[in-house]
């Protein structure tokens, strides 16, 4: 996975770069190096834009499939009765009676939510460099075409900032939605996202 994100990272990196410079061009500006792209604000939101969808749906499932749940789909748990994941905590912050043991409870709390806080905190990371690459893209577009630039705050507001995580963010749920509904009447022999190929499509769990 991490091989093909540094082959695609590159890739959009070099067609980004091109296609940056013909837009100069176009506009009878100088082109740029690609050092100058890599660290400019198109490549920034080019990237973060789509970061940001893919940590907040991720975040969204694994937050959601605590408490949801989908007959037939092997990313559910089932319907009736507790799973292995679901343990209560030995340590209790209310009932703690000293420092050390409210310490102890609270970094028990941290690491029992710590995927779903990474997952966050790695969306909220993406969406803010989201926002500081695209001002500054847009702000040169804007300088092109002889229009009023934006500050951050402005964009932030503006319907191309939404328009550019909306456009990601609804198929990053359409996306994890079809996986869940499709596994539950679909197989693929050897993958642990698939029951196995003699399992009803009524039952629920890997």
């Amino acid at each position: 996975m991490f091989g093909f994100f540094v082959i695609f990272l590159i890739g959009l990196a070099l067609t980004g770069h091109q296609q940056h410079n013909q837009e100069l061009t176009s506009h009878q500006q100088a082109s740029i190096s690609f050092w100058h792209y890599i660290v400019s604000g198109s490549f920034i939101e080019a990237v973060f834009e789509n970061w940001e969808s893919e940590f907040l749906q991720m975040g969204a499932l694994v937050v959601l499939t605590i408490w949801l749940h989908q007959k037939g789909s092997p990313d559910s748990k089932k319907l009736i009765g507790k799973d292995a994941v679901d343990t209560s905590s030995r340590y209790s912050i209310i009932r703690a009676a000293t420092w050390s043991k409210r310490k102890r409870a609270l970094a028990e709390a941290f690491y029992a939510n710590s995927l779903s806080i990474a997952l966050f905190a790695l969306f909220i990371v993406s969406l803010a460099l989201h926002a500081w690459g695209g001002v500054h893209a847009y702000n040169q577009e804007s300088q092109l075409h002889g229009e009023a630039s934006f500050t951050l705050w402005q964009y932030l507001g503006s319907a191309q900032f939404w328009y550019e995580s909306f456009q990601n963010w609804q198929s990053e749920f359409l996306s994890v939605g079809m996986l869940i509904v499709l596994s539950i009447f679909l197989r693929q022999r050897g993958s642990p996202q698939s029951k196995p190929i003699g399992e009803p499509n009524a039952q629920t769990g890997s």
